[in-house]
């Protein structure tokens, strides 16, 4: 059996144009394929990767000291492939913000016993799948793919939730289907299945790929700020480090007040700055008051 990661969708359309998708994730150097490549490869198009001599890289570190080997796994040597490929390609921006978090950390508190109840974990994270599904029905462009020949914008009457989880074998993007018609309970039931299958290896095809935007929580880690690597098809991708307590001034009484840093990497061809801004203001704006979620 093939070990390469396709929905039947995307094998169905690999049929019908007649395109091997072995032979493609081989030339692509790649396991994971999307209806997009096979449609770009039927297009004639040129796959991208990374150019220039590295042959400098290539030294024999032993005359400098001692080292240890480690192969790269399977998964990666893929995303290194993919994440190489995607910076090459896309003119990347990223932008900055910051959300008060106040309402969610006090509706997460006040719903505790329910949670408990229903055996579920309600996460921070379940409120930003919400806000961002919300702000992409509110921002279409954002919730659309470039074709492969730059020439024509796909716009999705869907909203698909990639949730980046780093396991073991390296990163994985496991996907919410239809977030934006879903409530709190449920998104936070799914990350929690995705995640934990995600580590075990239990994913299928069927449960990557397509996603709107995805998102990449290094909360639960740490940090400040960071710039997250756009992942083609999607148009952005929204980085979520970990909650600080910001010193707000009203007149001359300081308040302490727990902010979210957010930043929003977007593809330059599509979005500009300007757009960019508005729509992290708005998410920022769902964050802060999670009862004007659509979810």
């Amino acid at each position: 059996m093939s070990d390469i990661i396709a929905s039947p969708a995307t094998r169905r359309l690999a049929r019908e144009k007649n395109v091997d998708i072995d032979a493609l994730a081989k030339q692509l150097g790649r396991n994971t394929i999307a209806a997009e490549d096979v449609s770009r490869e039927t297009a004639g198009a040129a796959s991208v990767a990374p150019v220039g001599d590295r042959s400098y890289w290539d030294i024999d570190h032993e005359e400098y000291g001692p080292v240890t080997s480690e192969p790269m796994s399977r998964f990666a040597k893929v995303a290194a492939k993919n994440l190489a490929a995607a910076q090459t390609v896309i003119p990347a921006v990223t932008h900055h913000d910051r959300a008060v978090v106040r309402a969610i950390e006090d509706l997460r508190a006040a719903w505790k016993s329910e949670a408990q109840a229903r055996g579920v974990k309600l996460t921070a994270l379940a409120f930003h799948v919400a806000a961002l599904a919300g702000t992409l029905r509110a921002f279409p462009r954002f919730n659309a793919s470039l074709s492969a020949d730059g020439e024509t914008l796909i716009h999705k009457d869907f909203v698909h939730i990639g949730i980046a989880v780093d396991t073991p074998n390296g990163l994985m993007v496991p996907v919410i289907r239809n977030a934006d018609q879903k409530g709190l309970w449920t998104i936070a039931a799914e990350i929690t299945d995705l995640a934990t299958r995600a580590h075990g290896r239990k994913i299928g095809p069927d449960e990557m790929g397509g996603a709107s935007m995805t998102i990449s929580n290094l909360g639960g880690i740490g940090g400040t700020a960071f710039t997250p690597i756009v992942n083609p098809p999607e148009l952005a991708i929204l980085g979520i480090t970990k909650t600080e307590t910001i010193t707000v001034w009203e007149g001359e009484i300081p308040k302490p007040v727990p902010m979210v840093p957010l930043d929003l990497s977007y593809d330059h061809r599509v979005i500009n700055g300007a757009d960019a801004a508005k729509f992290l203001k708005h998410y920022a704006g769902l964050i802060e008051d999670p009862r004007n979620m659509t979810v």
